[in-house]
């Protein structure tokens, strides 16, 4: 399989920047539409690369794979010439494209674990990037500090979070992975009404949806294609 769902690896996602001069020189940005050519068969994926604000941002959907809007990094675009990867996955999986002349078609290499197979796509339109949900107001209950872990192939894998509220009274946060060197990942968007709870983590396409009740926030991770259960508790 081209990608593997690994919980396990929590990165943090590269994010390089480009002159707004580049961007409006460049035919990059789009939705793109087309297939990576993997060996007796077509891997059908969607890539949408948009500049904004003076930075690249980009996604991948792969339908085969049930992955859809995960983030890609390192974009970059020159001339005609695009490269961008998906990041924290096994085989550090890169592109490398040339945009046609008329910039309707892309073609390059998709590179992955040492091996190097063709891609294909078609500009079919603008970027579809969906915004992430703002934050919203989160109540005391939420506010502080939780832990929670979990069960990968039988091994727990620790997690940190700390929920706090911004200047503007939005609920913001950060994720710490206790087991892989504490590395610190940041939440982009949380989100409370009620009792539920939900806050997310682009850099790492990663997303948590639960319940808060009894001094708990029970529920679901879900990253790339796949989801485990979660349980956060307070900390002492």
């Amino acid at each position: 399989m081209l990608y593997r769902f690994r919980t396990a690896t929590l990165a943090t996602a590269l994010a390089l920047t480009l002159a707004s001069q580049a961007f409006a020189q460049t035919p990059a940005a789009g939705h793109w539409e087309g297939a990576i050519a993997v060996p007796g068969q077509e891997l059908k994926v969607a890539i949408d690369l948009k500049a904004d604000a003076g930075k690249w941002q980009g996604t991948i959907d792969i339908p085969a794979q049930k992955l859809k809007g995960f983030p890609l990094a390192n974009i970059t675009a020159s001339g005609e010439t695009v490269t961008f990867a998906m990041p924290n996955v096994p085989g550090e999986p890169s592109f490398k494209g040339t945009v046609s002349k008329d910039g309707k078609t892309m073609s390059g290499d998709f590179s992955q674990g040492g091996g190097t197979i063709p891609f294909s796509l078609t500009r079919t339109g603008d970027a579809k990037i969906e915004p992430l949900p703002k934050s919203t107001p989160i109540t005391a209950a939420l506010v502080g500090e939780w832990m929670g872990s979990l069960d990968i192939q039988g091994k727990a894998l620790r997690l940190a979070i700390t929920f706090s509220t911004a200047a503007d009274g939005t609920g913001t946060g950060s994720i710490v992975s206790l087991d892989q060197g504490n590395v610190t990942i940041p939440i982009a968007a949380v989100t409370q009404k009620g009792a539920a709870v939900a806050f997310h983590a682009p850099s790492i396409a990663g997303a948590f949806t639960g319940t808060l009740k009894d001094g708990e926030v029970a529920g679901t991770w879900t990253q790339g294609p796949g989801s485990l259960p979660l349980v956060l508790k307070r900390t002492k």
